[in-house]
């Protein structure tokens, strides 16, 4: 199972506004398209989980938390970064990658 956070990042919306022009301009199907996008999410999954090993220091004040479908969401006001950046408010969400049902189909 690979999830769909990144499809709402800069990436993740320029990818789907050019899917949706092609299927306009009927150069790919609809069904074309979910298979790029649920290509799109497993290799953007497998490549943030398995390619990078950055980390990041920061402190903030809880405003709200979430544990839902094993998906945790906290939400932080007043967050200083470790390199001084400081920013109102900061959402997270945090997957554990570990747990996820590896996909079957074949690439």
């Amino acid at each position: 199972m690979s999830y769909q956070l990144y499809r709402n990042t800069t990436l993740g919306n320029s990818l789907q506004e050019s899917l949706d022009e092609f299927i306009q301009a009927r150069f790919i199907s609809p069904q074309l398209a979910l298979t790029v996008l649920l290509k799109f999410d497993k290799a953007i999954n497998d490549a943030l989980s398995n390619k990078t090993r950055n980390k990041m220091s920061f402190k903030g004040h809880l405003n709200t938390y979430r544990f839902c479908d094993n998906v945790w969401t906290f939400v932080l006001n007043d967050v200083e970064f470790k390199h001084g950046e400081v920013a109102d408010k900061v959402k997270v969400v945090a997957v554990d990658g570990r747990s996820a049902v590896p996909s079957t189909s074949q690439d």
